[in-house]
C-alpha cells in the first residue's frame, strides 16, 4: 500500500481556520447555544493542533492534553446547558442581548 503524509502544517491550517470560525461565533453570534458550541468548536481545534505536534515530534506525551481539554469540555457542556436551561426557564429566552444580568 502507498500512504501519502498530510504534512502537519495543512492540520495547523485547518485548526487555526476551526478557531478563527469559532471566535466569529462568539463574537458576532447572540443565541447563547450558538456561543456555546463555537466554544466547543475552539477547544476542538485547540485539540487538533496538540495532535499535530505530538504526530510531527512522534511522541504520545502530545496526547495526553486532549484527553485533559476533553474532560473539561464535557464537564463545560454540563454545567453550561445546565446554567442556559435555567435562564430559559426563568426568562424565555437564551438571547445573550436580551439577559442583562442574573437578577431577575
Amino acid at each position: 500500500m502507498n500512504f501519502t503524509v498530510v504534512p502537519t502544517a495543512n492540520y495547523l491550517i485547518l485548526a487555526a481556520a476551526l478557531f478563527c470560525l469559532g471566535m466569529l461565533g462568539v463574537l458576532i453570534r447572540r443565541n447563547a447555544l450558538v456561543v456555546f458550541m463555537c466554544i466547543e468548536l475552539m477547544l476542538n481545534a485547540a485539540n487538533l493542533t496538540f495532535l499535530a505536534f505530538a504526530r510531527e515530534r512522534g511522541d504520545t506525551v502530545g496526547h495526553i492534553s486532549p484527553f485533559f481539554i476533553i474532560a473539561v469540555a464535557a464537564a463545560e457542556a454540563a454545567v453550561g446547558l445546565a446554567i442556559i436551561i435555567s435562564v430559559f426557564r426563568n426568562r424565555g429566552t437564551v438571547n445573550i442581548e436580551e439577559i442583562q444580568s442574573m437578577k431577575h
